[in-house]
Formats: C-alpha cells, sequence, structure tokens
C-alpha cells in the first residue's frame, strides 16, 4: 500500500480554526468586550459571513474559546504538569504550583481567562455561567488527586486548594512573580490537615469501662 504525504491544504488550519486561534490569542489577553468581532474577521483573513457561519454570534464564539481554553490550559497543560511533576497524589498536587512559578515569570504570562471572563462578563451572562463551569471542572480535578491521596473530607479539601490556585494567581496579576512559591507552603500545611490522622495509642473506652467494671 503506497501512502500518499498530505498537501499543504490539507495541515492548513481550516477557517473555523482560524478563527478560534485568533479569539483566543485575543481575548486570553485582553478580554471579551476589548476585542470586537471585526478585529478578528481582520486578523483571521476570512469574511464576516464566514465566521457566523461557524460562530452565530459573538457570545457563541467566546464559548468556544472558554471550551478551547479548558482544553489547552486545564487539561493539556495544569493536569498534564501536574502528573508529570508528581509520582504521587500529594506531589502532583504539589507539582502545580511549581508549574505555576514558572508560568508566572514568563514574559507572556496571560492569568486565567476563567477568572478573567467571570469577573468582566458577571454570574449571570452566559460567558460567566461557562467560566464558573470551567472553574468547577478544574475543582473536580483537585478532588479527584485528594481522593487518590485518601485525604480527609477531599471536597472541601480542593475548594481550599482551589482558593490557594486562584490566589496565586491574582497575586502573579498583581505583579507577585513568587506568588506561587508563597501559595505552595501554604498548600503543604493544608496537605498536612488533610491527612488521615492514625488512632492515638492507648486503650479503647470499652477496655476501660471493662476495668473499672471488673
Amino acid at each position: 500500500m503506497v501512502e500518499t504525504m498530505p498537501s499543504p491544504d490539507d495541515l492548513a488550519p481550516s477557517p473555523r480554526e482560524r478563527i478560534l486561534n485568533t479569539a483566543y490569542d485575543l481575548f486570553s489577553r485582553r478580554g471579551i468586550r476589548g476585542v470586537g468581532v471585526d478585529e478578528v474577521i481582520e486578523r483571521a483573513g476570512v469574511a464576516k459571513a464566514t465566521l457566523y457561519y461557524h460562530f452565530p454570534s459573538k457570545d457563541d464564539l467566546v464559548l468556544a474559546f472558554l471550551d478551547l481554553r479548558e482544553q489547552r490550559w486545564t487539561h493539556d497543560w495544569v493536569k498534564a504538569e501536574a502528573r508529570r511533576r508528581g509520582k504521587t497524589p500529594e506531589q502532583q498536587l504539589l507539582g502545580i504550583f511549581d508549574a505555576f512559578d514558572e508560568w508566572f515569570h514568563r514574559a507572556d504570562f496571560e492569568a486565567c481567562s476563567f477568572i478573567s471572563v467571570l469577573l468582566e462578563m458577571g454570574p449571570q451572562h452566559p460567558a460567566g455561567q461557562a467560566s464558573i463551569a470551567h472553574l468547577q471542572n478544574i475543582r473536580s480535578i483537585i478532588q479527584g488527586l485528594a481522593e487518590e491521596a485518601h485525604l480527609d473530607d477531599p471536597e472541601s479539601f480542593a475548594r481550599s486548594w482551589h482558593i490557594l490556585m486562584k490566589g496565586a494567581i491574582i497575586s502573579a496579576t498583581e505583579g507577585d512573580a513568587d506568588a506561587a512559591k508563597r501559595a505552595k507552603t501554604m498548600a503543604q500545611n493544608l496537605l498536612d490537615q488533610h491527612r488521615s490522622k492514625p488512632p492515638k495509642p492507648g486503650r479503647s473506652r470499652a477496655t476501660k469501662r471493662k476495668t473499672l467494671t471488673s
């Protein structure tokens, strides 16, 4: 069987991909309201009718951007980096802040789009609601690692851990490039608090009662 090499046209991104990749670059750095549809059209090199064929409204384009952000940032980066940086679930959890530390020191650090869009558009807007759902998905990943680590109350742990993640990102956006290091110290304390504590050595209450009544 003779294999045919793909042509340059086969490798080129489709109009939809060009639109979405362009929107991704613009939305992730400048927010939603600061980017107009006409700018996306011009930079993507497509006709207005082409954009509206694939994305009937700007809101549809924003929702597609958030979905792509979840794939690229949440799954392909945060989750993958956590797995890569640790052999145990606890090491993987702490590895998130090591990855954040490198991210915060990069010149192209662009903060968290889910937080930014939620604050910009509000929780009632479809984009805000989608951002909340994407943030919940991050928390579910944390909870899953907590369950693998057999930590006490994984749901509560995940919520607290997520606060540290979001707080570190906001602090880095304010200019504290070492925010991840500070958050990691607090994260270690949180891990210690949620580890299952072995029972204290000594006789059980039942044994004590038996001794007293004998």
